[in-house]
């Protein structure tokens, strides 16, 4: 028998995207701290609409920020069946609080597999510092 997944575990891309699990095929995203903090001051975001399907390692969303544009890449496929549309009137919110009410899509996914190509908390963290590095080289 499989492993049920913990639900609200968050999981992370290497395009600094989250995912919460809310159920087994049920999944909420955002941008990471990291990401809005590397963007500046978040000036409007365009986000796909309900009954839409994002595809996994293309881009579903366009950010414009005090440091530029940016594309965010979806970390898993599935059908958007929830839009944070106060982070569309708000941005803001998305720098103040990127983990909670600057969600910006739920999303419905065929299967949960999707989530274990990514990234525990702790890769993530060990994924920035490797990035971190690289940089300042």
């Amino acid at each position: 028998m499989e492993e049920d997944t913990v639900i609200s575990e968050i999981r992370y891309s290497r395009d600094h995207v989250w995912v919460r699990s809310d159920d087994d095929i049920r999944v909420t995203l955002g941008i990471t701290d990291y990401l809005q903090e590397k963007l500046g001051e978040i000036y409007s975001i365009k986000l796909p609409e309900e009954g839409e399907e994002i595809i996994k390692e293309e881009a579903f969303s366009t950010v414009d920020a005090k440091f530029g544009r940016r594309e965010l890449i979806a970390p898993i496929s599935g059908e958007v069946i929830e839009v944070n549309y106060e982070a569309v009137e708000v941005p803001e919110i998305i720098n103040e609080d990127p983990l909670a009410e600057g969600w910006l899509l739920k999303v419905e996914m065929p299967s949960g597999a999707e989530l274990d190509d990514l990234l525990t908390e702790e890769e993530y963290e060990e994924y920035l510092s490797e990035e971190a590095e690289s940089e300042e080289e």
